[in-house]
């Protein structure tokens, strides 16, 4: 593809890394900032700037956040009984979105897959069982809320195997989401319902 800019390329290719987006999608969007107003152009930069500059994880479930430790974990409203272990930032606010739950939240930052050079130790397991493991916890269960794929089921066994020799309780989500789905593509009344009528993890 032709470009009549330089600036107006590179702008295209770096849009175009983003999932989803295409290099046609790239470039509308590239002359829509062109035609914009010069302060909203400038507004979506600042943005991305301060993402980068001053977005934070949880430095107790790895969530995004804006400081140390995030609203939910630090909030008095929630049950600190139970945490619901998830692969990512995506599944805390799709969850969230149900106001079917009031625990609290661990983000694994994804699941264990070798085809994909992913083990263990790339994700926040350790951390998790640690944190379970607390003599000062107050977790009773841990609710596994994996995508149900083989990837989510391999990893809700390690994860199960790992604590099942700690006192709490570990359940999973009922298949009311579909095998073979992600969560985020799951509507709310069939998330909201995995979670309650979530079972033991066998």
């Amino acid at each position: 593809m032709e470009y009549p800019s330089k600036f107006v390329e590179e702008a295209v290719n770096q849009i175009a890394k983003l999932p989803g987006i295409g290099k046609k999608t790239a470039l509308r969007l590239v002359l829509h900032l062109i035609k914009a107003k010069d302060e909203n152009t400038y507004a979506l930069t600042d943005a991305l700037n301060n993402l980068r500059a001053n977005i934070k994880f949880c430095k107790v479930c790895h969530t995004i956040c804006d400081a140390e430790i995030c609203s939910i974990c630090s909030s008095h409203r929630r049950d600190r009984s139970i945490v619901c272990i998830v692969e990512d930032v995506k599944d805390v606010m799709a969850i969230e979105n149900t106001a079917q739950f009031n625990g609290l939240y661990h983000v694994l930052g994804g699941v264990i897959s070798p085809m994909n050079g992913i083990g263990p130790a790339d994700l926040k397991i350790e951390s998790l069982v640690n944190r379970v493991s607390d003599g000062q916890s107050e977790i009773k269960e841990v609710i596994l809320a994996l995508s149900p794929t083989m990837e989510g089921d391999t990893t809700s066994f390690y994860i199960n195997k790992r604590i099942r020799e700690i006192t709490v309780k570990v359940s999973v989500i009922a298949r009311g989401v579909p095998v073979g789905g992600d969560l985020e593509y799951a509507d709310e009344i069939t998330l909201g319902r995995s979670i309650t009528g979530r079972t033991l993890f066998n």
